[in-house]
């Protein structure tokens, strides 16, 4: 009869009841989730690199490298030096590298992009166990709603590089033209999207900041003049090519998205102040105390402390005796 071993089995790890983790379990969920983030970041990027070069004309959509080069091509031709003959918009590449590494980072940004539903579903799922059913709902509301305003920002900022780009190459006059690399023009475009993006998370985080209960509707419209002075200079440090046309649009979209985070907290603000008065409960102010229970649950409000009196002597502890040790042994 022949020998047969046992066979090994790998035992199955039981979850919790109650579903924590221990720190093993999160750093493997942890890993778990980064490795299929970065297989979608890849998989985009492949596309990315591929959709720099060749169109989708399936649904109109032009090539990456066209898209990326709007704004520079919109540039009148007597600004810029037209390469390759004819009204022909290229960049001009002054290293060995320059073309690859200008595909490379377009396909890079272009995959981040592409998988954000991949990379930001395995974010939301990595977070949600830790968080209550209403922190997940507004979780999902305040990542879409930034998501959409980050959108926004950047597609304002496509809009108006074309009209800045014009202003800024024209400064030199007869004496100069603009002949761009593809490392100058790619960095000057992707830091006017990201700041132009993060700029619009503004009426998020005072929504939010005012839901939290840090800042109030009244005071965002009092602070209305020095808060359009403030975001006025923010604007001209922030924009990098400084020219009046992005400094203006900037200044005014955050004006304008500051006012509705006003209107909004206003909105809130009311609805909270009804919905205490229904529940006959009022909200205090930062310097205000609220009333205390007393001994039997009573709220009826501030009662006087009586006043001190003398405190009696207590009894002296009797001795220990003879006979008391005797009787403990």
């Amino acid at each position: 009869m022949p020998l047969r071993l046992p066979r090994l089995r790998r035992k199955k790890e039981e979850k919790s009841p109650d579903g924590t983790m221990s720190l093993m379990e999160h750093l493997y969920e942890l890993r778990r989730r980064l490795f299929f983030a970065v297989l979608g970041v890849f998989a985009g990027t492949v596309i990315g690199f591929i959709w720099f070069g060749h169109g989708i004309p399936v649904i109109g959509l032009p090539s990456l490298s066209e898209i990326l080069t709007g704004p520079y091509c919109a540039v009148p031709s007597s600004e810029r030096v037209t390469l390759g003959g004819g009204d022909g918009c290229r960049l001009l590449a002054t290293g060995p590298f320059s073309a690859l590494e200008l595909q490379l980072k377009s396909a890079l940004i272009a995959g981040v992009v592409l998988s954000s539903p991949v990379w930001l579903y395995q974010l939301w799922a990595f977070v949600t166990p830790a968080l209550y059913s209403k922190e997940r709902k507004y979780a999902i509301i305040f990542v879409s709603c930034g998501g959409v305003l980050f959108a926004l920002g950047a597609v304002l900022a496509y809009v108006v590089i074309r009209e800045g780009l014009t202003v800024l190459l024209g400064f030199g006059g007869d004496a100069t033209i603009a002949a761009l690399s593809p490392d100058s023009y790619f960095s000057f475009l992707i830091a006017m999207l990201i700041i132009f993006g993060v700029s619009f998370e503004l009426p998020l985080l005072l929504i939010m900041l005012n839901r939290i209960g840090m800042v109030s509707g009244a005071k965002l419209a009092k602070w209305r003049r020095y808060s359009i002075f403030g975001m006025v200079v923010f604007a001209g440090l922030v924009v990098p090519g400084n020219d009046p046309i992005t400094m203006g649009a900037l200044a005014v979209a955050l004006c304008l998205l500051y006012e509705v985070s006003v209107q909004v907290t206003r909105i809130h603000d009311k609805r909270k102040a009804k919905r205490l008065a229904a529940e006959g409960l009022s909200e205090l102010s930062d310097d205000e105390a609220s009333d205390l229970p007393d001994a039997i649950g009573n709220t009826g409000g501030v009662h006087p402390v009586a006043a001190a009196g003398p405190v009696a002597e207590p009894e002296p502890l009797p001795r220990p005796s003879a006979q008391d040790f005797g009787d403990a042994t």
